[in-house]
């Protein structure tokens, strides 16, 4: 029996939303988007136990983020990047870009004009 993966049509915004929203996720599909050829699972290099690996490669298939196929004993992995712009125009593109300035900022700082998180109160309610 075949991986399951959602038609065009199938695909949600909430489960797209979702499988996005975790960091190693995250990181997969970046990696993902600047490949031109399938990775194999293992090629990720995160650093996470194999059983979680697959959680995470499960979640973005079955949300119609990336497509696996099997060659002998390695899964193939890809964006499926038309899909997406067909359902969501620019959502992708938005993402990614986040993703790498979210990756350029050190952490704790914020955008200019943007307080940082740690200099702003709680509200006494």
């Amino acid at each position: 029996m075949g991986l399951y993966h959602p038609t065009r049509e199938e695909i949600q915004i909430a489960d797209v939303l979702h499988a996005l929203s975790d960091p190693q996720r995250l990181s997969i599909v970046c990696k993902l988007a600047h490949d031109t050829e399938p990775r194999r699972c293992g090629g990720f290099e995160l650093e996470v136990t194999k059983s979680t690996l697959t959680h995470h490669f499960r979640v973005l298939r079955e949300a119609g983020v990336i497509h696996q196929h099997e060659a002998g004993t390695a899964r193939l992995n890809s964006l499926r990047r038309e899909d997406l712009q067909a359902r969501f125009p620019g959502l992708l593109d938005a993402v990614l870009a986040a993703a790498k300035l979210a990756t350029a900022m050190p952490a704790g700082a914020s955008r200019e004009g943007e307080p940082k998180a740690s200099s702003i109160a709680p509200s006494a309610a």
